[in-house]
């Protein structure tokens, strides 16, 4: 009698867990290496409010952009320390070393001179300032990670590299050296209560501070493109089953500058849902920046075979030490979304 109703249970068993996937922007970079370990250790203030919205929100899994990344993954070992000492443990990361700061020999922005932070295989001051990390719960599958951070542009299907009456922009040597990612992209998968997930996540390039040759806003349009072509098979290898791409865009689909082709098309893409997309447009506004107001540039958009039961835009009530917390620790609001198993498994 017993296994008979447990045997009934399990669909409702199923359908009853969740898993909560957040991306957060924490922009917690500094101006050189080792600083960010130190703020850390030493309590720095903006550290302790990220701790504070991470504790509040409890994803399951996360994806950070702006936060330094480090050879020996100290800054993110201590901060996953300080967060387990606040009570959400997180005994799985990954980093690795992203294109933010990676220098090159080459103008690589067209400015005339070369060892700039823009000359970098994307924007740095320092090899891995603003870098990219993945904490989770539950395990994640190091040795199967997909990464596309050394990808070239050029060699992106369909790619749209910068030009003018001269010729490639900033010259033909910049574009046969120039990566594609600004920071990183790539596949995470993680062995999760609901199943294998595989976590798509990348930071994209602002697609402004450049000049008519729109070198930035064709960067951060292809690095959007990158995941469309690796669904369609054209780079990489496809996920073989549920899947969630999260992460910094740096584009709203209706406001602001950039090509928004690209990410009205990936928001319409039918192999992925949308869980934001019929709330009131303050509802989906993940940064406030002075220069531009409210925008809309962090997404957790899971595949469409994926059950969502909840998502939402972290903001807590005004007034209130944890809205104080929110806006100390970062521009960018924490995305989440709630999942359940693929509908398909749940009967």
């Amino acid at each position: 009698m017993i296994r008979i109703l447990l045997l009934l249970l399990l669909p409702v068993m199923a359908q009853a867990e969740t898993l909560r996937i957040a991306t957060f922007n924490t922009e917690l970079n500094r101006d050189g290496p080792g600083l960010l370990l130190r703020d850390i250790r030493r309590g720095d203030p903006q550290v302790q409010a990220v701790v504070d919205v991470l504790v509040a929100a409890r994803p399951d899994i996360v994806s950070l952009q702006g936060i330094d990344w480090d050879m020996d993954g100290q800054a993110l070992t201590a901060l996953a320390d300080l967060l387990r000492t606040a009570g959400l443990d997180y005994p799985h990361h990954f980093a690795a070393q992203p294109n933010a700061g990676l220098e090159t020999a080459l103008d690589l922005n067209g400015d005339g001179r070369t060892h700039g932070p823009a000359d970098a295989q994307g924007w740095g001051r320092f090899t891995g300032q603003g870098g990219l990390a993945v904490l989770s719960r539950h395990p994640i599958r190091t040795d199967t990670v997909q990464q596309f951070t050394d990808l070239l542009w050029r060699d992106l299907p369909g790619a749209q590299l910068p030009v003018t009456e001269d010729g490639p922009f900033p010259s033909e040597q910049a574009q046969r050296i120039q990566r594609l990612s600004a920071v990183a992209h790539w596949i995470v998968p993680v062995d999760t209560p609901i199943g294998s997930l595989d976590l798509m996540t990348f930071h994209a390039a602002p697609p402004v501070f450049d000049g008519p040759e729109d070198r930035n806003g064709l960067r951060n349009r292809d690095e959007i493109r990158l995941w469309s072509a690796v669904l369609d098979g054209e780079l990489g290898h496809r996920p073989q089953g549920p899947f969630v791409i999260a992460g910094d865009a740096n584009l709203d689909p209706t406001r602001g500058d950039g090509r928004k082709e690209a990410i009205q098309a990936l928001l319409a893409d039918p192999r992925l849902q949308d869980p934001h997309a019929d709330q009131p447009l303050e509802s989906q506004t993940t940064v406030v920046w002075k220069a531009v107001g409210e925008m809309r540039v962090d997404y957790v958009l899971p595949s469409a075979d994926l059950q969502v039961t909840a998502a939402g835009v972290f903001l807590p009530k005004l007034g209130t030490p944890l809205r104080v917390a929110a806006e100390q620790a970062s521009r960018h609001r924490l995305v989440w979304v709630d999942i359940a198993a693929p509908k398909q498994l749940s009967h």
